[in-house]
């Protein structure tokens, strides 16, 4: 009996671009059906080949480009379309903003269902290229080759790469050269130790066996002109610890700039290093971040928003739409390491902040003790069980509240212990619009959204900060 012939995909001509769309993607629609289509801008002309045929959408890409859009604009990387980040590049940046404006509105709208105020204006990064100040990257000993590298049948004598792990290959990196997000500083360093590591023969790890002795690598700069760099090591003999030792010299020498030289010998199934000891070799293991008259301790397990400068940016319009007198006390929910609760605290009269991480709940005190504040409190547990009646009852109710929750938004039992709580302000910010909206809705019955503002924090990608301000009814 003979196989089935796959089905032959369509090739559609001539297709205009209408929109962008979820994902750094944009659409097309053909006899009423919408096409998604990647690395595509609104406007232009294109021959796309369909790759996914559903019952009410299409995937495709673009095969020929026959009318550029007046909105498109020339890619600066090298790695563009492959890499998988910075989908928008080829898009103008002022189109970029269009469309995160858009797309905060249509989330909240359609998701959140709600009466809504008219929106002030998205904040723009003034900072396009080089605003990240943590980049990280992983080795592997199986390169992925690029769709031209396939076709041209190139071959590599070595196919060690380090750089960015590819959707759909988790054992596969796609080896960076340039990366535009940070300063130069990432590239120096990043292909400076793939010299380094090719030429003495260390061996970059195989995700599939769980061996290898390079693992991955950090980097984090900050405002202070301070920068830290850690490498993860797999290390499993005494040759192995010499030649990560000889590594960690040589960028020492190499590279005097580095202020917080780490390493973390980490044999778990993954990179996470949470758990992981961290070894200093030169400086300390810590850089800080300075934000008005505030200083915060970084460290290579804090989290810190990654636009430094859009940080500052978002976390003033917490503070403005918050209005603080003075006398207020006020809960901050998902607090990390306190930067928020710490940037409010000298106009309230006292700050809580709850998070889940107790690494960040200790990183939250200590940034508050060198910042000689003293009206903070902080805890550490998950949310839902921590914020319940009992606490509210303990710790009074706040008049404010700022919460700035994970993607996945706010569990179902801290909504019911914000409406008990009964705040007059509420000041969500969020990372995910679309988790946002639905928070809303729920926060709907005892609170009207007053104020909207997204930030963008992220250039060229599809993702997009936005605090919405709660009063109560």
């Amino acid at each position: 009996m003979a196989r089935n012939k796959k089905k032959q995909l369509p090739l559609l001509d001539k297709v205009t671009i209408l929109a962008c769309a979820a994902e750094g993607k944009a659409l097309a629609r053909i006899d009423d059906k919408v096409v998604f289509v990647p690395f595509v801008v609104p406007g232009d002309v294109v021959d796309l080949q369909v790759k996914k045929k559903k019952s009410s959408y299409m995937e495709a890409v673009a095969v020929k480009l026959h009318e550029a859009s007046p909105l498109r604009t020339q890619p600066v990387c090298s790695h563009y379309g492959v890499c998988g980040g910075c989908k928008w590049q080829c898009l103008k940046y002022e189109e970029q903003l269009k469309a995160k404006q858009q797309q905060v509105y249509d989330n909240l709208s359609r998701i959140g269902k709600i009466e809504l105020p008219e929106f002030l204006p998205i904040l723009g990064s003034k900072q396009i290229y080089g605003y990240r100040n943590k980049l990280e990257f992983g080795f592997s000993n199986k390169r992925w080759l690029t769709e031209d590298e396939v076709r041209q049948d190139v071959k590599y004598d070595v196919m060690d790469a380090v750089g960015f792990h590819i959707t759909g290959a988790f054992d596969k990196i796609l080896d960076i050269e340039e990366c535009h997000l940070m300063d130069n500083v990432n590239n120096l360093i990043r292909n400076e130790i793939r010299r380094y590591a090719l030429e003495h023969g260390l061996e970059f790890y195989d995700l599939r066996q769980n061996r290898g002795l390079l693992r991955s690598l950090m980097i984090r700069t900050s405002n202070t002109g301070e920068l830290m760099f850690l490498v993860q090591f797999r290390i499993e003999t005494p040759e192995e610890q010499l030649k990560a030792d000889n590594l960690m010299q040589h960028l020492a020498e190499t590279f005097p700039q580095i202020t917080s030289l780490l390493y973390v010998d980490n044999h778990k199934a993954n990179d996470t290093f949470a758990d992981q000891e961290i070894h200093v070799v030169k400086g300390k293991d810590y850089i800080y971040e300075q934000m008005e008259d505030l200083r915060f301790k970084v460290g290579p397990k804090s989290f810190y928003q990654t636009n430094t400068d859009q940080a500052y940016e978002l976390y003033k319009v917490a503070r403005s739409f918050a209005d603080l007198k003075g006398d207020e006390l006020v809960y901050d929910l998902y607090t990390g390491t306190g930067t928020i609760a710490n940037f409010v605290a000298k106009r309230a009269k006292k700050v809580i902040g709850i998070e889940y991480v107790p690494e960040a709940i200790e990183d939250a005190k200590v940034n508050s003790e060198i910042n000689g504040i003293d009206n903070t409190l902080f805890y550490a547990g998950d949310m839902k069980d921590i914020l319940n009646r009992e606490f509210i009852e303990e710790h009074g109710r706040p008049d404010v509240i700022i919460t700035d929750p994970p993607r996945a938004g706010m569990h179902q039992d801290v909504i019911d212990a914000i409406l008990f709580a009964a705040p007059q302000k509420i000041v969500y910010v969020s990372c995910n619009p679309a988790t946002q909206a639905r928070d809303l809705q729920l926060l709907d019955s005892d609170y009207k959204v007053a104020k909207v503002q997204p930030v963008d924090m992220f250039p060229h990608t599809q993702h997009v900060e936005n605090v919405v301000l709660l009063e109560k009814r």
